[in-house]
């Protein structure tokens, strides 16, 4: 019986650690994005932002167009989290707007977009600038 108990405490003991060396595969890491748009009909813009995680800032470039109905031009200044990162990388790809994430009136912008890597942006911010659109579109992200 000794011998059996003492398998046990170390089976145990093994799975216990086992448990504790398997970290999480997806992190959350901070974002700052400025992005400005502008066009008649087909909407086009770009920017910049810093991804920061881990501790670490990795700036990138973000590029759009937009088809349908758009007018005027904007400066949207926006921040919030990235969500299932599996490193800096993952952040980069096309954005499409996920689920029911869209324009916030009232000069406020924000929107909820994800990509092919599965990396999910949360963002918020004010707009500054005078634009009206009833558009369909994306965005691109690539690390500098």
């Amino acid at each position: 019986m000794r011998k059996a108990g003492l398998f046990g405490i170390v089976a145990a003991l093994a799975v216990s650690l086992a448990g504790f060396s398997t970290p999480s595969q997806a992190e959350t890491g901070a974002v700052a994005v400025i992005f400005t748009k502008g066009g008649l009909i087909v909407g086009v813009g770009g920017g910049e932002g810093v991804l920061t995680l881990r501790g670490k800032h990795y700036p990138f470039t973000v590029s759009g167009m937009s088809v349908g109905f758009t007018i005027g031009a904007s400066t949207t200044k926006l921040v919030g989290r990235a969500f299932n990162l599996k490193g800096p990388g993952s952040i980069e790809g096309s954005y499409s707007v996920a689920g029911a994430g869209g324009a916030i009136a009232a000069g406020a912008g924000g929107v909820q977009l994800q990509n092919g890597n599965g990396v999910i942006l949360q963002l918020s911010g004010p707009k500054v600038g005078a634009e009206l659109s009833a558009a369909v579109g994306g965005v691109t992200i690539r690390l500098k």
